[in-house]
């Protein structure tokens, strides 16, 4: 049985806050007490306020440009008092603003997402293991959209000690047929599902995954970097107008 509960006690995270202290103080004084194969799914916000990753940056655009290293689609809104980018970051990860986060942060400042996500999961499990001295997993979660598809969710962006995914290739069905492409990737999944007791305005960024211990493991395992599909393995490379315009200025180069 999969049970999900959040860690109240989590007051605010400021540059330089021990998140093991923090979210270990919280465990403490929580009902439910840390087992093993335990999974914590941790906001990127508070990662990224623990580790001090505000800039000065009066123009957020400018904060989006700095961290962009490829732009997918540009939208500008109907009445044209916005624009929205799509964009690959430096982790990877094809989101709008580049993870940008300009919500509950000092005036003139914005947040950026961690500088290695994984290495920051694998930390916060690095030093839980060692306080309760039980095999726990960490997920960094923070909220992006889904091409075709409106609304956001949680995803993974860092994994510590946990498989981000659920390899069923080779396996078979309930019928016997053969699974040749089934892979889940349960961390998206877990991430999803946390964020429904976490909330978006309820001042509980941690929430704790109980039910999946087998997807706790060594903190030598693949982390979240593995999810996003990069470079030839990006079917979807550009928005439809910009592939358009990049197929009609290729063809009108070669006349």
């Amino acid at each position: 049985m999969l049970s999900i509960w959040p860690l109240a006690g989590i007051g605010e995270v400021t540059s330089g806050s021990d998140l093991v202290t923090v979210i270990g103080d919280a465990i403490d004084g929580s009902a439910h007490p840390l087992a093993d194969g335990d999974i914590l799914v941790v906001t990127s916000k508070i990662v990224s306020k623990a580790e001090g990753r505000f800039v000065q940056a009066h123009d957020r655009e400018d904060a989006i440009t700095a961290e962009t290293v490829r732009v997918v689609a540009t939208r500008t809104s109907a009445d044209g008092s916005h624009v929205t980018r799509i964009v690959e970051n430096r982790l990877g990860i094809v989101s709008a603003a580049a993870g940008v986060d300009a919500s509950n942060t000092p005036e003139g400042t914005v947040l950026l997402l961690p500088v290695d996500p994984d290495a920051s999961a694998r930390a916060l499990a690095l030093g839980l293991r060692a306080r309760f001295g039980v095999e726990v997993g960490v997920l960094v979660s923070d909220t992006l959209g889904r091409a075709w598809r409106d609304g956001q969710i949680d995803h993974a962006i860092g994994a510590g000690g946990v498989r981000v995914f659920e390899d069923l290739r080779g396996s078979t069905d309930a019928q016997g047929r053969p699974l040749a492409v089934t892979l889940p990737c349960v961390a998206d999944e877990l991430c999803a599902a946390a964020d429904l007791v976490k909330g978006k305005a309820s001042g509980m960024p941690v929430a704790v995954v109980r039910g999946r211990a087998d997807l706790v493991g060594g903190l030598d395992l693949p982390g979240a970097r593995t999810i996003p599909r990069t470079g030839e393995r990006d079917m979807f490379r550009l928005g439809y107008d910009e592939a358009y315009a990049e197929g009609f200025a290729a063809g009108a180069a070669a006349r």
